[in-house]
């Protein structure tokens, strides 16, 4: 099979992009290269893919592509280049949101109607559900997004599901949850901690610290990338999570015994469109796709750490994007 891989150097891209070629795929990356964040961590994360065989990189703009040429001689899209972030996505930034998140991904879905794929597989997020009262969030939970991201991103998963009951496009959508591990995006708290306390800097906690979320290592979100292109249900959205909610605060003393150093706290006031509790409920997952989270908190941040070292090992100490 010959897949398509959006924002393939991406943090979770260039994960699924290698576990594809190991699965013995052909694979076809795109990517835009944006300066959300430095470019040499993106072309460090696909360091190793530009030497497989098997694939193959374009480095354009999916809003600027003959995206119907290139779907015609593929048999299945993961649909992940979008752009992240929550509290970058306010005031002016909302354009390049609404065009990366909602324009894009229009025209990937127009261009799909005609061409006969078995799976096009939307990467959501959690943020769609926002302000819903219901822990733990089910898939058929009220959605109240609480920030302009969530909302490209549920503009863009009700897309996805329009054009399957319109034209029967085989989308499937994953609502991911907070995503860590070796990789990690720089503008995201675990991979801001682990760089602050190898400067030995504070770290910077929104709010008071007794936010709750539901981390989910990156290998858990690969795996459930592939079961929903062999297994997912066309036109379904499944939630895709860590199996363990765990508030911010007492993660702080794992931190120490991860890194063998004192954890320094420098704390500020709540951003704007974060959320204070997110949980997944990830029954429908285990049905339908035989998902089940593996690995545990303590040893998928432990790798995130030893990934972090290397990563700036040897390089210019430089302060992290704000996020």
């Amino acid at each position: 099979m010959k897949i398509i891989v959006t924002g393939a150097a991406g943090f979770i891209g260039s994960h699924l992009c290698r576990r594809l070629l190991q699965e013995g795929y052909s694979v076809t990356g795109i990517d835009c290269f944006t300066d959300y964040y430095p470019l040499w961590i993106k072309k460090k994360n696909i360091e190793s893919l530009l030497k497989a065989k098997h694939f193959k990189l374009i480095p354009e703009d999916l809003d600027t592509l003959s995206l119907k040429k290139i779907l015609r001689s593929a048999d299945a899209v993961f649909h992940l280049a979008a752009q992240a972030g929550v509290r970058a996505s306010w005031g002016r930034n909302f354009s390049v949101y609404m065009k990366n998140n909602v324009q894009v991904t229009q025209k990937l879905l127009e261009a799909a109607k005609d061409v006969p794929l078995k799976k096009i597989v939307f990467a959501s997020s959690s943020s769609v559900y926002g302000l819903t009262p219901d822990l733990p969030m089910a898939e058929t939970s009220l959605l109240r997004p609480f920030s302009p991201y969530g909302v490209t991103k549920l503009a863009a998963e009700q897309l996805s599901f329009l054009y399957f009951k319109n034209y029967g496009v085989p989308t499937v959508s994953l609502r991911f949850f907070t995503v860590y591990g070796p990789g990690q995006r720089p503008d995201m708290a675990f991979h801001k901690f682990f760089k602050a306390i190898m400067d030995n800097q504070k770290i910077t906690v929104f709010g008071d610290g007794r936010q709750t979320r539901d981390f989910t290592y990156i290998d858990d979100i690969i795996e459930a990338n592939v079961a929903a292109l062999n297994k997912g249900r066309a036109g379904e959205v499944y939630n895709v999570g860590g199996g363990h909610r765990e508030t911010l605060d007492h993660l702080f003393p794992l931190f120490e015994k991860i890194c063998q150093r004192s954890v320094r706290i420098r704390w500020v006031e709540e951003q704007k469109g974060d959320v204070l509790h997110v949980f997944a409920k990830i029954e429908k997952a285990r049905k339908d796709l035989a998902f089940e989270p593996r690995m545990t908190l303590e040893e998928g941040l432990r790798r995130e750490w030893e990934w972090i070292r290397t990563l700036y090992a040897g390089r210019p100490r430089r302060p992290l994007p704000k996020g």
